[in-house]
């Protein structure tokens, strides 16, 4: 038997052992070394050889992941580690560290139980490294951390020992401080990362070195021989001395749980049915003979196989042959095929139990999030992304006779990456797509090419807006076009504290499954309970309210209602952009007793109309998309960058100096970000590292307002003046 066949042989064994497998991932800053890293444990399990690691960038298999040289799918590869005298299947996702692939991590978080934050010694602690942080334990994901690119601290910045001991300090203090802020309230303490307990490694992930103090005390080898050893260049003595995948695999299987652990506090937090059910208690104590649950949280188009779902067993066995429920899409499905990953390769097999990561073919209707069971159950949380598409692009076919091929591509693109939003414009009859900025588009549309061959025209990028308004509204009348259904609608705008709870996930989106418990939440943020108590659907950060007593059939039409609320939330009244922070409530109604008076067609423009008056009559603002900036430049370049980011209107958080380089930390609009590579490259000779990540929405100043309406509007084939109360309100 070959060497590979015995590894396979292994990992079906240890695959039925729950508290021998590790479900991990590795999550950093766009470029902080993580795929190096990956690629180094897969040598030294045996998988890649030690010369090519670092350099095959194996679980980098995308072609334009290698030209790009960064991370863009999170990739899945199952090894097995010897530690203490037992063999540990490691189940790895490698994630993506560019903030506009974040969808991918939080979509892996679902699957892990623990992770790998990888921090460069020389930058520290980063934005992303943040947003990772918060994604993983916001998941219940248990972190550990490795220090990387501690080479340079020696052969580079030449430190001493007691300012590379400063430096380390420096970033385990800053993770820990991420971690007490956003760690569930029962680990605060318990996850903090620590030197002396082995929780952090430090190394070099290029040089494949690396150290801990349990290794330290086992093995004998001093920081001060890494030191002589790096200074000497002898890097295969280093290696040999100190192998990285020994010591960063042994702080996986120390310090992260295994799935019998991990699911006793995870699945009470991310399923909320029953626990007291038969399914509950499979999922609690990741049974094996208990009946099938999993989480989809990946879905890739295979040339082959087809479409491809991985995800997480939570309970039962997943078998070829399977009849299966999908809970969200509501159908049934066969599974065809059952396999585990090797990096890009999907090795078969005949059943994965709970507990592993797996890869099921025959789900044709699954999406990532969807939640797949023997039985009709309770669906898993929904995922909750950090940040959302702010940039947009019109496409259209190059040839007519594509259009299919087109469309079919758009919805396995959406499939594929639901962070991606794809629409089509009645009016113009373009193909929209939404994501979340350049970088993200530009992958995505490569894909399209080359993938799929259809050949496209792209527009400039736009960015979409918000509107909002910023004061109560009177009571509006909403009257269906027979006049026989009134509804009194106000609205008014959403608190910070209700929004960033629900973009938080701590209220749920969607209608409520406990109206009480969301009510109760919402009074405790500021709401009065007697107005809470109307909750009826969360909608992309919008909230509708039944605060009417004692109507009639008005529950006969409330699902008509909140579908015409939803329309009204995706195209506001100022320039048909998406709404958000605006709280309906439903006050008043007459309702016509014959329900052939009450159908959609008489409902919807009535709520809708109703909405928008009200709005327009609440003073409506529009907010736009805003990025975080971080830029490090040597000092000479700090006035080049400075006036680089005051045209466009960008505004300075914070200036620090760390040696020769200042740290940069500034807002911009996206509208106004642009070329900003091109310009930043040559306004500082190439010499600024740069990064963005998602700030969130900002109102627009009222002298800009009235003219981005005009241009939304008139791109969108709409009468370019922008709309008053007058056109929007119908006539009483």
């Amino acid at each position: 038997m070959g060497k590979r066949e015995e590894m396979i042989k292994e990992i079906k064994q240890l695959m039925t052992q729950p508290e021998r497998i590790r479900n991990m991932g590795i999550a950093a800053h766009i470029d902080h070394g993580k795929t190096t890293l990956s690629d180094n444990l897969l040598a030294g399990a045996g998988m890649i050889s030690e010369e090519l690691a670092g350099k095959q960038l194996v679980l980098d298999f995308d072609e334009q992941e290698q030209a790009r040289g960064i991370t863009i799918n999170a990739a899945n590869v199952s090894m097995i580690h010897e530690y203490g005298g037992q063999k540990y299947l490691i189940n790895l996702i490698d994630t993506p560290g560019h903030v506009d692939f974040g969808g991918d991590v939080t979509r892996a978080m679902r699957a892990i139980d623990g992770a790998i934050i990888v921090v460069d010694a020389v930058e520290g602690v980063m934005p992303q490294t943040e947003t990772v942080l918060r994604q993983a334990l916001r998941e219940y994901v248990k972190p550990v951390l490795f220090i990387n690119k501690v080479d340079r601290l020696i052969k580079e910045l030449k430190l001493t020992p007691q300012q590379m001991q400063e430096r380390f300090v420096k970033v385990i203090t800053d993770v820990n401080r991420l971690i007490r802020r956003y760690a569930p309230p029962e680990f605060k303490d318990k996850w903090l990362v620590k030197v002396e307990d082995g929780s952090v490694a430090f190394g070099s992930a290029y040089y494949n070195w690396a150290l801990s103090v349990p290794y330290m005390k086992s093995t004998g080898v001093s920081f001060k021989d890494i030191i002589d050893l790096t200074n000497a260049g002898d890097l295969k003595t280093l290696r040999k001395k100190a192998p990285l995948h020994v010591v960063v695999l042994d702080m996986v299987v120390r310090h992260l749980p295994n799935p019998l652990q991990a699911q006793k506090y995870r699945i009470p937090h991310l399923w909320r049915g029953d626990i007291e059910s038969e399914i509950g208690q499979a999922m609690l104590n990741c049974d094996p003979n208990g009946k099938m649950a999993m989480v989809v949280t990946k879905i890739i188009i295979d040339k082959h196989a087809g479409e491809v779902a991985t995800g997480r067993v939570w309970s039962g066995t997943v078998k070829t042959g399977q009849e299966v429920y999908l809970i969200t899409a509501k159908r049934k499905a066969r599974i065809q095929q059952v396999g585990i990953y090797m990096g890009p390769e999907r090795i078969n097999m005949e059943a994965v139990p709970a507990g592993n990561i797996v890869a099921v073919t025959g789900l044709r209707d699954a999406m990532a999030g969807e939640t797949v069971s023997e039985e009709q159950i309770e669906p898993f949380e929904a995922l909750h992304y950090t940040s959302e598409p702010v940039v947009t692009v019109a496409i259209e076919a190059k040839n007519v006779k594509d259009l299919p091929r087109l469309i079919e591509a758009l919805r396995q693109l959406a499939k594929e990456d639901p962070t991606l939003h794809v629409k089509i414009d009645e009016e113009t009859g373009q193909h929209l797509l939404s994501g979340m900025g350049e970088l993200h588009l530009e992958v995505k549309l490569v894909h399209l090419k080359e993938q799929w061959g259809v050949d496209v025209d792209v527009s400039e990028p736009i960015v979409v807006y918000r509107e909002s308004i910023t004061k109560q509204s009177p009571i509006v009348e909403g009257k269906s076009p027979n006049k026989h259904n009134r509804f009194y609608i106000v609205v008014e705008p959403m608190p910070d504290e209700i929004y960033q709870a629900i973009r938080e996930g701590e209220i749920p989106e969607g209608r409520p499954k406990d109206p009480k418990a969301v009510a109760k939440k919402l009074a405790e943020l500021g709401m009065d309970y007697d107005i809470a108590r109307g909750i009826v659907d969360i909608y992309n950060g919008n909230m509708f309210l039944d605060n009417t007593k004692g109507i009639q059939y008005l529950n006969e039409v409330m699902d008509l209602l909140v579908d015409g609320f939803h329309q009204a939330m995706d195209e506001g009244p100022l320039a048909r952009e998406p709404v958000m922070k605006v709280i309906v409530r439903l006050v008043d109604a007459k309702i016509h007793e014959d329900n052939v008076h009450r159908g959609p067609a008489q409902i919807y423009p009535a709520i809708r109309t109703a909405i928008h008056c009200a709005m327009m009559k609440a003073n409506p603002v529009l907010y736009e998309p805003y990025q975080k900036v971080i830029i490090n430049v040597p000092y000479e370049y700090m006035g080049a960058v400075s006036r680089e980011l005051n045209q466009r209107r960008g505004q300075l958080v914070d200036m620090r100096q760390e040696g020769e380089v200042m740290i940069i930390i500034a807002e911009a609009p996206v509208a106004e970000m642009f070329g900003f590579a091109g310009a930043i490259r040559g306004a500082t000779s190439g010499r600024a590292l740069w990064s963005t990540e998602h700030a969130g929405f900002k109102r627009v100043p009222n002298e800009l307002a009235i003219n981005i309406i005009r241009q939304i509007r008139q791109r969108k084939g709409l009468d370019p003046n922008p709309p008053t109360e007058k056109d929007v309100c119908p006539q009483q």
